[in-house]
């Protein structure tokens, strides 16, 4: 009798770690009526594109257009038939910013027309302003004093000339086997993320471009024994009381006319303390510029550069759900950042991860299939000036990071999944430290090879919305991309234009996102989730 007991005892035991270790059940039949709806001809995420760029862009919080965008989305998701979909306020956010006119030229010592954008909440010059072209590197404020008296009624170039060298390797990448390998060899959470995948961010003062907490270019070693953001406020004043008429800055890009850059200061900078009229240049015409001064030539130029404010305001999240059969079983939450930078359209930096969430969206209402799960749509404004829309949304919906007292909410989602890294096709996804969650994406990615999804990490990444789901103990995940010219030209960038972005690339995305969401939506169980952090800790991966 106990030889049968030990024996059943020991066969149950067998079967209760073969029955932990099944993969989890995914239905192929979905799969590819989602791969249907996103291929063949049945896409509609370049139409998305194509509004949010071409028509809407660029869209930095706060400006008209950001708001005429968001109201385009709105009507054309209850077009498709979503529930609840609107534009969740959050605030304050600040001061808003539109460019409405730019002309640049050299008129000194020959005729050229000069490549540029004015930088974010700098004002504008009140018509055409002439004026000498003067260097004046100042890199602290130590600087300050040698110039004083010098820059009244010029046109300062604030940094050194960008270096021209050869660039010899391709612009554009696609992720290699041997990457997404070492990628999946994750190493100690605890060193971070030292080897993270690349997105092509080696240009200088890259690592500055999140979050306009410095003028680009300008100031940019200001940070050695001084705080940046208080550096930058005395230097703007300082100029501003020189009677500097424009200030310029080199844009940090690769060739060809590329520019890189931010904003000249934020939506809290008060008015007393606005930068001049400020424009950051291609590194050829900025290069000619200094090269001519270094020689003692006179360069005279004129810009007429028109921008408007708008008092400071609140600003905005976009919503919308597929309702659940459950009322009970909690929901999912989908997206990527709404807003741009202002120097192209917003394209790959997030018109893309916003269109692929739209879309996810799109496929899985269009197939009509019953999920106990509640999916919902979050776009997020602000994402370029520290994660605000979304660390708003949070901490309205699921938590205070400060006190960690979960809201109701909080126990309902299962996990969120942002895009944002360009309109590369994704590779896989970074599981952010969640152990649990590595066996249950193996099965979901498993039917995906075809596509090119293949990879997983334990490796946490940042710098991007999901950040704030993960900073209160939520499951928050962001897909691995391929980056393309992402980091090396659209990134931040006047070339963030719907030319750079690959629409085969885009649908593959699109069912991806849907594929995960809906496993997500119909999984018997929640996802797992890793340990609360502690009240003020947050946490996630170092940014790229």
């Amino acid at each position: 009798m106990r030889k049968w007991i030990a024996a059943s005892a020991a066969v149950l035991t067998v079967c209760l770690l073969l029955q932990a270790a099944e993969p989890e059940k995914v239905d192929l039949g979905i799969l590819h009526r989602i791969k249907s709806e996103a291929f063949a001809g049945n896409s509609k995420v370049m139409d998305t594109m194509f509004y949010l760029t071409d028509v809407y862009g660029p869209r930095l919080t706060g400006s008209p257009n950001i708001t005429d965008a968001g109201n385009w989305a709105v009507k054309k998701l209850q077009e498709w038939g979503m529930a609840n979909a609107k534009m969740e306020k959050w605030g304050p956010f600040g001061r808003g910013w539109a460019a409405t006119r730019f002309s640049a030229m050299m008129k000194e010592p020959e005729f050229q027309p000069i490549i540029g954008f004015a930088q974010p909440w700098s004002p504008g010059t009140n018509g055409p302003v002439t004026g000498q072209a003067v260097m004046a590197v100042i890199t602290g404020p130590d600087d300050l004093e040698k110039f004083k008296g010098k820059l009244k009624g010029k046109i300062v170039l604030s940094a050194a000339p960008h270096a021209s060298t050869l660039n010899e390797e391709p612009l554009s990448h696609r992720l290699t086997d041997a990457e997404l390998e070492a990628a999946a060899g994750a190493p100690d959470p605890a060193m971070g993320n030292p080897a993270s995948l690349p997105l092509g961010f080696a240009r200088p003062g890259a690592g500055a471009a999140r979050g306009g907490a410095a003028a680009a270019g300008r100031g940019a070693a200001a940070g050695r024994g001084a705080n940046p953001r208080a550096f930058r406020d005395q230097l703007n004043k300082f100029l501003k009381d020189e009677g500097v008429l424009v200030v310029l800055t080199p844009g940090n890009g690769p060739d060809g006319g590329t520019i890189m850059g931010s904003g000249a200061g934020s939506q809290t900078t008060e008015p007393d303390n606005l930068p001049p009229p400020s424009v950051i240049v291609t590194n050829e015409h900025y290069n000619r510029m200094a090269r001519l001064l270094e020689k003692g030539l006179p360069v005279t130029l004129e810009f007429d550069i028109g921008a408007k404010f708008t008092e400071p305001q609140d600003s905005f999240n976009l919503v919308a759900e597929i309702p659940g059969t459950d009322p009970n079983a909690g929901f999912v939450m989908l997206g990527g950042h709404f807003d741009s930078w202002s120097g192209g359209t917003g394209a790959t930096d997030n018109a893309a991860g916003s269109a692929v969430a739209i879309e996810a969206m799109r496929i899985l209402k269009a197939l009509d299939v019953k999920m106990p799960r509640t999916i919902r749509l979050g776009l997020w404004t602000a994402e370029e000036q520290g994660l605000l829309g979304s660390r708003a949304y949070v901490k309205d919906h699921f938590a205070d990071s400060a006190d960690m007292k979960p809201k109701p909410e909080h126990a309902k989602l299962s996990a969120y999944y942002n895009l944002d890294n360009g309109s590369g096709k994704v590779r896989g996804i970074y599981v952010q430290d969640n152990d649990q969650a590595l066996p249950i994406f193996q099965s979901w990615i498993a039917p995906l090879k075809d596509l090119g999804v293949t990879t997983l990490t334990l490796r946490n990444t940042g710098s991007t919305d999901h950040i704030a789901f993960d900073g209160v103990g939520l499951p928050g995940f962001q897909f691995i991309q391929d980056p393309l010219e992402y980091g090396s030209r659209t990134h931040h960038s006047n070339m963030d234009v719907l030319d750079h972005v690959q629409a085969s690339d885009l649908e593959q995305a699109s069912a991806v996102m849907a594929w995960f969401v809906y496993n997500t939506a119909t999984r018997p169980e929640m996802m797992p989730r890793k340990p609360m952090p502690k009240p003020g800790a947050g946490r996630g991966g170092r940014g790229q």
